[in-house]
């Protein structure tokens, strides 16, 4: 479900026609479209072994559980090539988003001249998070790899990643996982499989389309 702002919004025009117009680029190696998002997992351990039932059947588990804490699941998303990464974190700290953004960089996509960045204005996703966490010069040199583009408050559902979330989250997390471990191996499993699937996203919503369906978001002038 959609949820934005209710009364006309320059800021919410702004960012949203801005993150439609980046989606109308056409692919370009050298500066990838990568969509970030994040959730949580409770990690939930068994009091009693779960049941095992007859094939084709769910187990059953016991209504007692144990919680033994909460992972943070980053997500990037390159939804013009249908590939994601997900790396899972204990945390959601500043540190946390950098390490990940570096690894992006650095590591996933080292060739790109530039990657363009689609994601939310959380208070740790930004390039200052760099200079909490490396040198100055490791900062500034990642920093300026990154073109970010932000969706707007009340905006998620503008975020192509968050689609994906919603499919990891049905087909991965929709179970009782104990630790951050088999977490990890749940996921990469899920991720493996879906970029050998290299399911593309295909966004159909434009700038023309949130002019005509949602003008009554547009300032009067």
């Amino acid at each position: 479900m959609w949820v934005i702002s209710p009364k006309a919004n320059d800021d919410f025009v702004y960012h949203m026609e801005d993150v439609l117009s980046v989606y109308q680029r056409p692919y370009d190696p050298r500066r990838p479209l990568i969509c970030m998002d994040e959730t949580t997992k409770q990690l939930v351990g068994e009091i009693r072994t779960p049941m095992r039932c007859a094939p084709g059947q769910s187990m059953r588990y016991d209504a007692e559980y144990i919680r033994q804490g909460v992972a943070d699941l980053f997500l990037l998303n390159e939804p013009l090539l249908g590939k994601r990464y997900v790396r899972v974190r204990e945390q959601r700290t500043k540190r946390d988003w950098a390490q990940v953004m570096r690894e992006l960089l650095e590591e996933i996509y080292p060739a790109a001249e530039r990657i363009v960045l689609v994601m939310d204005n959380l208070n740790t996703h930004s390039p200052a998070s760099f200079y909490a966490t490396f040198p100055p010069d490791v900062a500034k040199r990642l920093s300026d790899r990154l073109e970010i583009h932000y969706t707007p408050k009340h905006g998620s559902w503008l975020n192509m990643a968050e689609i994906e979330l919603g499919i990891l989250s049905k087909q991965c997390l929709d179970r009782r996982i104990p630790n951050i471990e088999k977490l990890r191996r749940n996921v990469s499993a899920w991720e493996q499989e879906r970029n050998q699937q290299q399911r593309k996203i295909r966004w159909q919503f434009t700038t023309q389309d949130a002019r005509i369906k949602l003008r009554s978001l547009y300032p009067s002038v």
